[in-house]
């Protein structure tokens, strides 16, 4: 979707409470929304579609706050973000961004599926999350460094490690 246009359906939801102008908004970033809790949360695709529908939930009834400055993608991820970690220490008692990306259930499918959730488990939580914006969802550094509010060295470095993590994870369990 084309930034003019995220800016035209955004402006006429705010303005208008116009819910067709949201619907087409939210047809275009579901799948990539809920595909982004699916990896946090390590397979659970219940929570993936609360969360994600949480995320709507509250991109509609802040719409006004999205001023074009970023992609609707990115400010969408980055209330994705928060939900996540919102969602996270209500269950467990935390202020810790990096702790609320532990959580996850097991991943009940087999093959390269389970190999690589198992694989994305050797990572730290902020190491997954930035991986899973840039190889997942095709983010650049300054768009993730916006939504975890890091800085841009600090993300290409948790790329990076994260990435040699998994490497040597799958190397380990027969993967070349």
């Amino acid at each position: 979707m084309r930034s003019l246009n995220e800016i035209t359906l955004s402006a006429r939801v705010s303005l208008f409470g116009d819910r067709k102008a949201f619907d087409s908004l939210v047809r275009e970033y579901q799948e990539s929304v809920r595909r982004l809790f699916l990896h946090l949360s390590l397979g659970d695709s219940m929570l993936s579609d609360d969360l994600a529908q949480d995320t709507f939930i509250k991109a509609w009834t802040n719409i006004d706050k999205f001023g074009g400055r970023s992609s609707f993608k990115t400010w969408l991820f980055a209330i994705a973000f928060r939900t996540w970690a919102d969602y996270f220490r209500s269950r467990h008692d935390t202020d810790d961004y990096e702790e609320a990306y532990q959580y996850g259930k097991e991943a009940r499918d087999v093959g390269l599926r389970m190999d690589m959730l198992n694989a994305m488990k050797q990572l730290k939580p902020i190491e997954r999350t930035c991986i899973t914006l840039q190889v997942i969802e095709g983010m650049k550094t300054d768009a993730i460094a916006g939504i975890t509010e890091l800085n841009a060295s600090t993300v290409r470095s948790h790329i990076a490690r994260g990435k040699q993590k998994l490497a040597e994870y799958l190397k380990q369990n027969g993967y070349e």
